[in-house]
C-alpha cells in the first residue's frame, strides 16, 4: 500500500469519526437545550374550571424556569379524556404534554368502554404536583347545614338530583350514597360554572365539587360547604369538617394532579420537567397558591406517581362495580 493510500485511509477514518462525533454532540446538544419551543399544555376541562385555574399556575412556573411558553390548551369534553386522547398518539418529543388527575388515569378503564389509549402505556409520568379536597356543597339559601341533615332530607324528599362534573366527583358522590342509603340521581354538567345557577337555585340538591373551583365560591358565601372528602381537613377550608367528622367512617376520596407525556419520550426531558416540578413544589409561593385554591403540594417523581396511580386502579374498579355503574 502506498504512503498516498494510507493517508487518504486515515483521513477518512479521521472525517467518520468527527461526522460520528458531531452526530452525537448535536444530539446531546438538542437534548440539553430542549426545550427551544413553546410546550402544549393539555388540560382536559374548560378555561376558568378548577383544573384549569390549578393548571395554568404551574404552566406559567414551567415558563419561568425553561424560558419558552408553556402555552395551556383546553380541550373540555368526555369529563377530561379527550385531551388524554389527543396527547396519547402525539410525537414524544417533549413538546406534548398533558396535566391530569387520577381519576382520569385510574377511573377512566372503568367508566368508560373502547377507549382509544391505554393510561399506562401510552403515557410516561413526569411528575404529581397537588392533591384536592373535594368539597360537598348546597345552595347558600339552603337551611341545611351539616351532612345529617342533608341526608334526612334527601330521604324525606325522595325525588332528588346531585350534580358532577368529572369522574372524582361521580364516584365520591357514588360512595356518599352508598355509606348513607340515600337514593338520589346523578346530573352531569360540563363544568363547574355550568352548575353553579342550578346549584344555588336549589334545583339540583347537591354537588361534591372540586375544591379548586369551591375554595372562592364558598369563602364568598355563593355556594354553602358541609363536608369535604379528604381525611383530614383542608387548609382551604378550616371550618368545613372531614366526611368522616360528619358520621362517614372511613370515607377519603381526594384526587390528586400529575403531569404526563406521551409514551417514548426521552429520559432527559423527562429528568428536566420533574426538576422544574420540584423545584416549584418547595416554595412558599406555590404552598400559598395551592391553599386559596383548595389544595396541597403533592411532589411525587415519576416512580412514585406510576406506583400510586397503579396501587389506586383496585380501588375504582370495586366502587364503579359497586355502584353499578355501566362503562360508556
Amino acid at each position: 500500500m502506498s504512503s498516498n493510500d494510507l493517508n487518504r485511509r486515515q483521513f477518512a477514518a479521521s472525517g467518520m469519526s468527527l461526522a460520528f462525533a458531531a452526530a452525537l454532540s448535536t444530539k446531546a446538544s438538542a437534548q440539553t437545550a430542549w426545550p427551544t419551543r413553546p410546550v402544549q399544555v393539555n388540560i382536559g376541562f374548560a378555561p376558568g374550571s378548577g383544573a384549569d385555574i390549578l393548571g395554568r399556575y404551574f404552566a406559567r412556573k414551567l415558563e419561568e424556569k425553561a424560558g419558552q411558553g408553556f402555552v395551556v390548551v383546553n380541550r373540555a369534553g368526555a369529563t377530561g379524556n379527550i385531551a388524554l386522547r389527543t396527547v396519547a398518539p402525539a410525537p414524544s418529543d417533549g413538546y406534548t404534554i398533558l396535566f391530569t388527575a387520577n381519576s382520569n388515569m385510574a377511573g377512566s378503564r372503568y367508566l368508560f368502554k373502547d377507549l382509544p389509549f391505554d393510561t399506562l402505556k401510552d403515557f410516561m409520568p413526569i411528575a404529581s404536583f397537588a392533591q384536592i379536597a373535594f368539597i360537598l356543597v348546597v345552595s347558600p339559601k339552603s337551611p341545611l347545614n351539616s351532612i345529617a341533615e342533608l341526608v334526612a332530607h334527601l330521604k324525606k324528599k325522595g325525588d332528588t338530583l346531585y350534580g358532577y362534573t368529572n369522574q372524582t366527583a361521580q364516584l365520591s358522590s357514588e360512595l356518599f350514597k352508598q355509606m348513607t342509603g340515600v337514593d338520589t340521581k346523578p346530573l352531569p354538567y360540563r363544568t363547574a360554572a355550568d352548575a353553579m345557577k342550578e346549584i344555588t337555585e336549589g334545583a339540583v340538591d347537591f354537588c361534591i365539587m372540586d375544591g379548586t373551583f369551591a375554595a372562592g365560591q364558598v369563602a364568598q358565601g355563593t355556594l354553602k360547604g358541609l363536608a369535604v372528602t379528604t381525611a383530614q381537613r383542608s387548609p382551604s377550608f378550616p371550618n368545613v369538617p372531614t366526611m368522616q367528622e360528619a358520621g362517614l367512617a372511613g370515607f377519603e376520596f381526594a384526587p390528586w394532579w400529575a403531569a404526563y407525556a406521551p409514551a417514548g419520550t426521552p429520559k432527559e426531558i423527562i429528568d428536566k420537567l420533574e426538576g422544574w416540578f420540584h423545584e416549584i413544589a418547595k416554595t412558599q409561593e406555590t404552598a400559598d397558591f395551592l391553599k386559596s385554591v383548595g389544595a396541597i403540594v403533592n411532589d411525587d417523581g415519576p416512580k412514585a406517581a406510576d406506583a400510586r396511580l397503579r396501587a389506586e386502579m383496585p380501588k375504582w374498579e370495586s366502587l364503579v362495580k359497586a355502584a353499578g355503574i355501566e362503562p360508556q
